[in-house]
């Protein structure tokens, strides 16, 4: 696919350009240099994270319908832990206790649980980068989860940052990070869930991908392999950005294809011990399908949510009214965005990231609420939005992304965790 990129990097790094007349040595000068180009983008994601995050607290706070949850999932008498509750809770325990994987029948069971849940279903990196952080600050898992996350979110708005510049300018870069702190489902980029760590990874390698940074973006695959089994959409992006490199004499053959080689191994890795461990090479599956319901349906339950919402009724698998009506209408929103990203002609691995991340969440049997988180990672969605928003004053950008954080605090945080299961 040929780009429309407008170029602000040299060599198409993303790094600033030194300033004119400055030593190479003068680390002082480079350092204030990067900190003007990137200063604002920490500083605009931070502070609208907060204002939403607050808000959330609030509203938390102010119901006390946290005091509900179950305990064994991360419920408990205080406010902050909703943040590490469900699947938050289950990184603990693996960073706590390692992994035990195996399919154990649910006696008598006869609907769709037959399984005993069991932490094999949660990818390893994010739980050892829990542990290996506490190790090192003395924090506990919970506190631990939290710094992985909150700082992987901003290396993460980063590079996005980074990648949407290349379209449409350091503005539209900055309006994409803004997005990326208010999307449907951002709440879940501060609490002790995976997403963050896995949409800077993925971030990161698109960017080296479209650098031409080869083993760079194979090692980053590789490790997003390692955190979210949707690294499958990634990991396909890569191979036919490779092949396509290949078929076009950019970067000889060694360099695409060791990266293609790389990329791979960390999801496939996972699957294999977690198979051979239960005695089931499709165990994992297994596992999804048999104790958590989660199976690739070709898109029925997605169907079923869609007709069912539309002549206003809620009776298809797992139903959470208000939180679905946001899916639908964050599903919706994607299917917009989607050819005013094809129309600025993107790279063939944003392409094929972004239609795969769709087909994998849309294609598969879930909780349908869950939908505004599992498509977070779909961040080239952003930058048709940045681009359109880039001719905004920073004063008027500002403010409607303000007003955007205000009300991510309730539609990305508080009906996440609070009107469903996130």
């Amino acid at each position: 696919m040929n780009h429309t990129m407008t170029p602000v990097a040299r060599s198409g790094t993303g790094l600033p350009e030194p300033s004119a007349g400055v030593p190479g040595s003068d680390r002082g000068s480079r350092l204030r240099e990067t900190a003007r180009q990137y200063g604002p983008v920490l500083a605009l994601y931070g502070v609208l994270k907060l204002i939403g995050f607050l808000v959330f607290m609030y509203l938390l706070d102010s119901s006390g319908d946290f005091r509900k949850k179950d305990p064994r999932f991360g419920g408990g008498a205080h406010a902050w832990d909703v943040l590490a509750s469900w699947d938050g809770w289950w990184y603990q325990q693996v960073a706590a206790h390692g992994y035990h994987p195996a399919l154990v029948p649910v006696p008598g069971a006869t609907g769709l649980i037959t399984l005993e849940g069991n932490s094999a279903a949660f990818f390893p990196l994010y739980p050892a980068a829990m542990r290996l952080v506490s190790a090192c600050t003395g924090l506990g898992l919970y506190g631990a989860g939290m710094l992985v996350s909150v700082t992987a979110s901003f290396v993460a708005a980063l590079g996005i940052h980074a990648v949407a510049a290349r379209f449409g300018g350091r503005r539209a870069g900055l309006a994409a990070a803004g997005l990326w702190a208010v999307w449907p489902g951002s709440g879940i980029e501060w609490s002790a869930y995976s997403e963050s760590l896995y949409v800077a990874l993925a971030v990161w390698a698109c960017h080296a991908v479209m650098s031409r940074r080869w083993f760079t973006a194979g090692v980053l695959t590789f490790a997003a392999g390692l955190n979210r089994p949707t690294a499958a959409a990634l990991i396909a992006a890569l191979s036919v950005s490779a092949l396509l490199a290949v078929r076009r004499r950019q970067d000889g053959l060694a360099r695409p294809l060791t990266a293609m080689l790389i990329a791979p191994l960390g999801l496939a890795g996972y699957l294999l011990w977690v198979g051979h461990r239960m005695g089931d090479y499709g165990g994992y599956f297994a596992l999804q399908k048999g104790a958590w319901a989660h199976t690739f349906d070709y898109g029925g339950q997605t169907l079923d949510v869609f007709t069912s919402i539309a002549v206003g009724h809620f009776d298809y698998l797992f139903p959470f009214p208000f939180e679905d009506t946001i899916g639908v209408a964050v599903v919706l929103l994607g299917l917009f965005l989607i050819p005013l990203l094809f129309h600025l002609r993107p790279p063939a691995v944003l392409t094929v990231y972004t239609l795969l991340t769709f087909a994998l969440v849309l294609g598969s049997q879930q909780i349908f609420g869950n939908v505004s988180r599992y498509l977070l990672p779909a961040f080239p969605l952003f930058i048709p939005l940045a681009v359109a928003m880039r001719g905004l004053r920073p004063r008027l950008l500002c403010t409607v992304l303000g007003i955007a954080a205000v009300a991510s605090g309730s539609y990305a945080g508080y009906v996440l965790f609070e009107a469903g299961v996130p």
